[in-house]
Order: structure tokens, then C-alpha cells, then sequence
């Protein structure tokens, strides 16, 4: 089934090149069933790239998906065009003012986990977005540093820095193979990460509201969710296309960094041998299964209703 997006995004023609069904605003007024709504909060700087890497993900399961795209107002991303922004995306205090509720929302990573949460220039609106979430959305999926930042919010489980960067594409078990988040999950499976900082599994196995679904003996955890299934917490980064950690690895370099080479990733380890994919299938159902089973499955039909 479709996921509905906007027709001039141009995310739209990427998926579509790899046969993703999307489907536009007015085609989507044709049909009578209720799509699910999804915000995604795209705080990675390089907006459109993380937009089709969600999307894919999204575009893959049986279900239509009504988008919107969110970003926060009291930062301006430098690396993405004010056209595309003021286009297609839509501010927290737009979409209170609009009184609109949403089956699920997506908070994507940022490239500020060095920095104390307090330190990020939108944290506060961040803090009122998850607060607000609570009582408008129905199921949200953290990724990456928003995962680290909810676990603290909602928790207090703070983050800690790691001796070096983490990255690379690491081997993960899965813990509790009857929870839906991870049925249909190979006991083992591959998944990228890229960060300086985690958040430790004792403290996270400690906290009675949550459990610990998958982790790696090298790169820690990867997916946590709450007892209800209303937070899912994905602390890698499975949308990541194969040149991601290629791209960032580079780009680290050029700004002086003195780091290793992503572990697990290249061919034969010579950099810019750039691997096959090896961990998209299980992101794509993990997607699924959130959209299915935390959404779907269990939102009201009268998205008003929801608390």
C-alpha cells in the first residue's frame, strides 16, 4: 500500500525510481478508508536525504500513510534550502494551532549528542514536543540522539560519551522474540550506528517501565520499547542508505577528526568499498511492525479520541 506524500517533494521520485509506491494528496481523496497519520521531526541537517530514507521504509507496508513533515522553529537548518523547508515542512507551534492529533510520530537523530541536552538550542521546544506527544500521538518512534533525548525526558536515563566514536554495521540478538516490535526478526541481524555517545543497558534493564529488545555485544543497545508500546526507541540508525557512513566518515575527516574508519563496513576493510546492504530488511520490518501493532492495531478510528 501507498504512503501518502506530497506530489512536488522530491523525495517522491527517488522512491518512485525504486518502485516505492507513493501516492499524492488527490489520488488519495478517492479512496474512503482513513489513512494513518505520521509526522515525521527531521533534525538531521541534510533533510531531503533523511526524508527518502524514512519514506522507503514507510512506503513498504500494506497500510497508507498520510506525511508531515515537521521541523522545529527555534533552529534553522543551514544545510537545507528555505524553499524546501517553508514548502513542505511545518513547525511545532503550526501543528498545535492546527489542533491536530497524529496516530504516530517519527523523531529522527541530530548531530549534537557531544553536547549536554541542555545545551541544544531546541531542547525546550524538543521537551514540549515529547510533552505534547503524550496526549496527541499515539505511538512515537525515537531514533538515534531523539532516543538518548527521550530516555532522559521521559525517564531520566541520561546519556554518556563514549572513548571514541561508534560506527560501523554491527551484529544485534534479539532478546524477546514475542514482543510484536520484533516478530518475523532473524535471532540475529545487522544494523548500522554512528554516535559518540550511549545510553547504558543496566540503567536502561532497571527501568520498570521498559524493555531492552535487541542489543549487540560491540555496539550496545539498539531497540527498547515501553511496556504499552506508546515509545519505541531505536538507539542505531537502520535507515541509513550504504553510502551514509561512508559520507559521514569522510566528512569527519575533512573537519580534522581523528577517527577510525566505520567497523564491520568496508570490503575487506579499504575505505570506500562500499559493502551490499545488509541490515534493510530488518529495518523494514521493524517499520512495519511499529505501524502495524503500535499503531494501527491499536490507535482509535477517531483520531480525536486519542489521550
Amino acid at each position: 500500500m501507498p504512503v501518502k506524500i506530497d506530489a512536488k517533494l522530491p523525495a517522491k521520485a527517488f522512491l518512485e525510481q525504486e518502485n516505492i509506491f507513493v501516492m499524492t494528496a488527490d489520488r488519495a481523496l478517492e479512496q474512503e478508508i482513513r489513512p494513518l497519520r505520521i509526522a515525521i521531526l527531521n533534525l538531521m541537517p541534510n533533510k531531503i536525504a533523511t526524508e527518502t530514507q524514512l519514506l522507503r521504509l514507510i512506503g513498504n507496508t500494506p497500510l497508507q500513510v498520510e506525511i508531515a513533515l515537521l521541523r522545529t522553529a527555534s533552529y534553522d537548518s543551514r544545510h537545507t534550502q528555505r524553499e524546501h523547508l517553508d514548502s513542505f515542512y511545518k513547525t511545532f507551534d503550526e501543528v498545535v494551532a492546527e489542533k491536530r492529533k497524529f496516530d504516530g510520530l517519527i523523531i529522527t537523530g541530530a548531530p549534537v549528542e557531544r553536547m549536554d541536552f541542555s545545551e541544544v538550542a531546541y531542547w525546550d521546544e524538543l521537551r514540549d514536543i515529547m510533552e505534547w506527544a503524550k496526549h496527541n500521538v499515539y505511538s512515537t518512534m525515537y531514533i538515534c540522539w531523539a532516543a538518548q533525548a527521550a530516555m532522559f525526558y521521559l525517564y531520566g536515563i541520561d546519556k554518556r560519551p563514549l572513548d571514541k566514536k561508534l560506527s560501523g554495521i554491527f551484529r544485534h540478538r534479539v532478546l524477546n522474540r514475542f514482543n510484536p516490535l520484533v516478530r518475523g526478526f532473524n535471532e540475529v541481524f545487522r544494523a548500522p550506528h554512528s554516535r559518540h555517545t550511549e545510553v547504558e543497558a543496566g540503567r536502561i534493564a532497571a527501568e520498570k517501565q521498559v524493555e531492552i529488545l535487541a542489543q549487540s555485544d560491540e555496539a550496545g543497545v539498539y531497540l527498547v520499547c515501553s511496556r504499552d508500546l506508546r515509545h519505541v526507541f531505536v538507539f542505531g540508525h537502520g535507515e541509513y542508505d550504504v553510502d551514509t557512513l561512508h559520507n559521514e566518515y569522510m566528512r569527519d575527516l575533512a573537519a580534522g577528526m581523528a577517527i577510525d574508519p566505520p567497523q564491520h563496513y568496508y570490503i575487506d576493510d579499504v575505505v570506500g568499498q562500499l559493502p551490499p546492504i545488509s541490515w534493510r530488511a530488518h529495518e523494514s520490518l521493524l517499520m512495519q511492525n511499529w505501524l502495524n501493532y503500535c499503531v494501527y492495531q491499536s490507535t482509535p478510528y477517531d483520531i480525536e479520541t486519542i489521550q
